[in-house]
């Protein structure tokens, strides 16, 4: 219960649907503060406390554990590193993958408990054979399975998500229909342990100064930054026009093949080979592709039915099948197909 309304509505319906529920808080930052930053920051003690009351109205036990070593190894010291190395990581999808349904459902199945139930806009679906199937949201405004793409079977067969066939406004006017406190609370966005969405001022408190070259694509120095990890690629602002950046035309940009390991399949998948739906982004639109899995290497090849722009290394390509996650993996690298010259845009 992270103190907002998704997670509370979730462990009410746990509750309604007959199950044995008890309410727990990540305390997942070191420092943490008193008051959030309107929609920004989490694991507050003010989240705490909603979570807490939340769990009150509900009439459920409520617990805070604290995680915060775990987090800040597994997720804010990847996300750093991964800057730090020139990648452009997703540390949402990191957290569900580490913690939520990884640290967390450990502890939960030791304690007793059969699975964790979570907020997330996402829907399960259990075959005949009872396999369990991860689906996309009704709600295609709050769909969240993009950053569940990184649950394996396991995972999934311990997990639970109340809110996917609702759509948000349902969900808040059920809150307030349940008495909760927190039906109107602003969502959280952006990275969460960035409370002042400073990623940029972030990232150099913790990497120092790297001062570079920033180029154009034929090689010609058109000014100097303060640290390559501030920038990614398909960026626009910021410019102030490792290791140099490199900077380009929009249509320089496109890639139509990617290259990705850290594959983690969510089901089952069509082999050495098959065509699927790639989802590149958060907030990306699917694109047809035609993946090629090398299960020795643990990699896997796409090539796109259409080329997408601003591709980082980094991010996740989550693979559908229709609106079932079939799986993910790490993007590596990304070309272009045809002849023009491969963009190094930034």
């Amino acid at each position: 219960m992270s103190g907002g309304v998704d997670s509370a509505v979730a462990a009410a319906r746990a509750v309604a649907a007959g199950h044995e529920v008890t309410g727990v808080h990540l305390a997942l930052s070191r420092n943490p503060q008193s008051f959030r930053t309107g929609a920004r920051g989490c694991c507050t003690i003010e989240d705490s406390r909603d979570a807490r009351r939340a769990a009150d109205v509900i009439g459920i036990p409520f617990y805070v554990w604290d995680m915060a070593e775990r987090f800040h190894a597994d997720v804010v010291d990847d996300f750093v590193a991964e800057y730090a190395a020139g990648r452009t990581p997703n540390p949402c999808l990191r957290c569900n993958e580490k913690i939520k349904f990884a640290a967390v459902l450990d502890k939960a199945r030791a304690l007793g408990f059969d699975a964790v139930c979570t907020g997330h806009y996402a829907r399960i679906l259990e075959r005949s054979d009872g396999a369990r199937e991860l689906h996309r949201a009704a709600d295609p405004d709050k769909d969240q399975s993009y950053v569940l793409g990184v649950l394996d079977a396991e995972q999934l067969a311990g997990a639970m998500f109340p809110l996917g066939d609702s759509l948000k406004a349902e969900v808040r006017a059920e809150a307030e229909r349940r008495g909760l406190a927190v039906a109107d609370k602003p969502d959280s966005h952006d990275v969460c342990f960035i409370a002042d969405g400073d990623t940029r001022g972030f990232l150099a408190e913790r990497l120092g100064t790297a001062p570079g070259r920033i180029v154009d694509s034929s090689g010609a120095v058109l000014g100097e930054h303060q640290g390559a990890y501030g920038y990614t690629i398909g960026q626009r602002k910021g410019l102030r026009i490792g290791d140099p950046v490199t900077v380009g035309t929009a249509e320089e940009l496109a890639v139509d093949a990617v290259e990705a390991g850290h594959v983690r399949w969510c089901g089952p998948h069509g082999g050495a080979a098959f065509d699927c739906l790639v989802q590149l982004r958060a907030h990306g639109e699917p694109v047809a592709a035609r993946a090629e899995y090398d299960e020795r290497a643990g990699r896997v090849s796409l090539s796109l039915g259409a080329s997408a722009r601003g591709i980082a290394p980094g991010q996740t390509a989550v693979l559908y099948d229709g609106t079932r996650v079939v799986g993910s993996a790490t993007i590596t690298a990304t070309r272009r197909a045809a002849a023009l010259p491969a963009a190094e845009a930034a």
